[in-house]
């Protein structure tokens, strides 16, 4: 599975009906819908998803007729990556796997 980010801009829309599209797309089966951060002032949504590809995730949002104002294929990185966690966690692996040889 890939991971996509969906890019929802509607200022106008009523949130009774992002509220009810939440509800369809949580049924969908033919990709995963993992999270999404909004704003409500704003009308914007950004919401994560796994699916097989971009054409099968623009399916359902076209067979559902929701908007969209881009998706595009993303890779997810956080904080501990990166800092001094990271490092204690490779080296205290590193551990772990000499002690079963």
């Amino acid at each position: 599975m890939k991971t996509y980010m969906v890019v929802h801009r509607n200022p106008g829309l009523s949130w009774e009906i992002v509220e009810h599209n939440w509800r369809r797309l949580a049924t969908v089966q033919s990709a995963t819908w993992i999270t999404t951060y909004y704003n409500v002032d704003e009308g914007l949504r950004y919401c994560v998803w796994y699916s097989q590809d971009k054409t099968s995730l623009e399916k359902i949002f076209s067979d559902l007729e929701i908007s969209f104002e881009s998706m595009v294929e993303v890779q997810e990185t956080k904080p501990d990556m990166w800092g001094k966690k990271w490092q204690e966690h490779l080296e205290a692996d590193a551990v772990a796997d000499t002690l079963a040889v």
